[in-house]
């Protein structure tokens, strides 16, 4: 993010306007300008709980995001403030504070499940903010975790059992960050000291008991170790107990705060800028204007009255992505071909080279940017727009070669033409005069470099051109007989359909270099469409692998505590995800490749027919 880019001050997100979401388009355009890979850490809890206060130290600063100092919640719908980060190069930390949840004056409680669900979908870290102790209540405040299920679809078209399918949600969910504030307790159980996330691993663990109302305070329980795999807490002492300037923390000079609570707070921020990741949608890193895709995509869908789909939302990211990625990779060619090509060029075979270098990098260009171009559209669009590209190039080579062997053969031939005006070869024994005199011409401009692919061209125009001359001084030429001036313009034909028929190998030996040069643009972009391929099959398996062991650790964790049943649904999503796993290793590295191969050859070749 450019200095000149860095946002001083947060900005309103999405407004909550009377329990109606509104994308703020002052914020959808700071995001716009932002192209660099993005880490999204986002906080909720209940209000009036201090998350706006850890944000703005993550921002490294003590004002910004509003800190209240009454009952009232201060942070209305979702704010942002876009910041360089501290320690990711070329990334930008983007901070997003929640609407405090619970809120008494809200009409509709709903919206505080649409707000948490966003903060999920939105973020690469979600951090969640509580008072006091994780008990039984705690817990109960964080039932919207068990609403994401019903408030957020994978798949635009679900199956029936999507809802207890984790592993669609794992690939799109974020991190967990539990902050405990204004601990009191000793970090201790059964007699021992333990860390803090032991400390939350005990609590999640599961109630045993069919008891309705044991089984419903078991689901946050549940959803959290379900979805959020990767897991971490942080408690924090009270900042001071100064209750004047707990109300304006804002205010605060560290040397104010508690020492535990600077060193809790120090120790929380290298957590995040240390271990929060870029957000990624599935294998996409997500730019700035990526990420104000999927919010507007979100909040439409939420306003619809749909529920939010995470497979559509991708489809239009991917829309937006593998359109930049084609304008990037065409802009790179043209912008890389104007740097290296100097016209006109000796041959057509260097102009064809240098495109074929330049195609290269703008097709790898492509393949890093673009994802879920499943049926090869944005490729072969970019197959089309190069190809156009390269047609430009090839005209304007043609035309600087025209000109600068038009302006070489006009300098070159003045004698000649002076020495017809003058006469000098209406004499007897001028022919033979004549044609030396256009020897020494031809030998003159064909020593001439880089006159380019119009050289031949342009000369066998002018000799055309001096056609009726030659035959003039032919038949003014006394010192020839009939005879001699039948077989010297017999000769003079003969030369005339040997240039001619040179003319047409040398178009035809261009022709074949063009389709030569075509044949291995299709080859290489096959090359690379193959190696993106197995990247994404890898890319697929390492994401698979990773469900898999977490829902192994879950069915572990399952059976140590009792949950036999459980337990058992666990090992079938298990069982599951191992035969897709196994149609994975063997269905992308050979038929699904080869699939792709065969139709991206149609596709590449069907766009290349001039």
């Amino acid at each position: 993010m450019a200095s000149e880019d860095t946002m001083m001050d947060p900005i309103c997100l999405v407004e909550n306007q009377k329990n109606q979401l509104v994308v703020n388009p002052k914020a959808l355009e700071i995001l716009d300008k932002i192209s660099q890979p993005v880490v999204v850490v986002a906080i909720a809890g209940l209000y009036r709980t201090g998350k706006s206060y850890l944000m703005n130290r993550l921002a490294g600063q003590n004002h910004g995001f509003p800190l209240g100092s009454t009952v009232r919640s201060e942070t209305k719908g979702i704010w942002m403030w876009c910041v360089p980060h501290p320690s990711k190069l070329n990334h930008t930390l983007v901070l997003l504070d929640t609407e405090g949840l619970g809120d008494v004056e809200k009409g509709d409680p709903k919206s505080d499940s649409w707000i948490f669900a966003l903060a999920v979908l939105l973020s690469s870290m979600f951090v969640y903010n509580s008072m006091g102790t994780i008990n039984h209540q705690a817990l109960e405040q964080l039932h919207y975790v068990t609403e994401l299920t019903k408030l957020i679809r994978t798949k635009s078209s679900p199956s029936s059992d999507e809802e207890d399918d984790s592993a669609e949600f794992l690939s799109f969910f974020p991190d967990f960050v539990w902050i405990v504030r204004d601990f009191m307790l000793e970090l201790e159980l059964d007699g021992r000291n333990v860390t803090e996330d032991e400390y939350l691993e005990k609590a999640l663990r599961l109630i045993p008991g069919e008891d309705p109302q044991i089984q419903k305070s078991n689901l946050p329980r549940e959803y959290i170790r379900k979805f959020f795999p990767r897991r971490k807490c942080f408690v924090f002492d009270q900042p001071t107990n100064d209750k004047r300037l707990l109300l304006h923390m804002q205010e605060a000079s560290e040397n104010q705060l508690e020492g535990n609570f600077q060193e809790q707070s120090k120790n929380f921020c290298q957590y995040i800028f240390t271990h929060a990741s870029t957000k990624n949608v599935k294998e996409k890193t997500v730019t700035g204007n990526g990420l104000g895709t999927l919010v507007k995509a979100y909040v439409d869908a939420i306003n619809s009255g749909a529920v939010p789909c995470l497979e559509n939302a991708m489809t239009t990211l991917a829309e937006l992505e593998n359109s930049a990625a084609v304008q990037k990779a065409a802009d790179h060619y043209s912008e890389q071909m104007a740097q290296r090509v100097s016209f006109p060029t000796d041959s057509l075979q260097e102009l064809l080279d240098l495109h074929a270098a330049c195609e290269r990098e703008a097709t790898a260009i492509f393949m890093e940017r673009s994802f879920k171009d499943k049926k090869r559209e944005f490729q072969k669009k970019l197959v089309e727009t190069i190809g156009m590209k390269k047609e430009e190039f090839l005209l304007q080579n043609e035309e600087a070669s025209g000109k600068y062997c038009q302006a070489q053969l006009e300098q070159l031939s003045e004698p000649l033409l002076d020495d017809i005006s003058r006469g000098t070869f209406s004499v007897p024994g001028g022919y033979n005069l004549y044609l030396e005199a256009m020897d020494k011409f031809e030998q003159s401009y064909n020593l001439v470099p880089r006159k380019g692919v119009k050289a031949e061209e342009v000369l066998q125009t002018f000799l055309q051109s001096q056609a009726a001359t030659r035959e003039s001084i032919l038949q003014a030429d006394k010192a020839l007989s009939a005879e001699e001036k039948a077989l010297a313009a017999e000769c003079a034909k003969n030369q005339e359909a040997e240039k001619k028929l040179e003319l047409l190998r040398q178009k035809q030996k261009e022709e074949q270099e063009k389709l030569e040069a075509q044949d291995k643009s299709l080859q290489e972009n096959l090359v690379q469409l193959k190696e993106k391929i197995r990247r994404e099959s890898e890319t697929l398996l390492k994401q698979q692998e990773r469900m898999l062991e977490h829902k192994q650790k879950i069915q572990e964790e399952l059976l140590l505590e009792g949950f036999e049943e459980e337990s058992e649904k666990m090992g079938k999503e298990i069982n599951q995800l191992k035969e897709e796993i196994e149609e994975t290793e063997n269905f992308w590295p050979s038929v699904f490749t080869d699939l792709f191969y065969m139709a991206a050859r149609l596709i590449l070749e069907q766009s290349m027919v001039q």
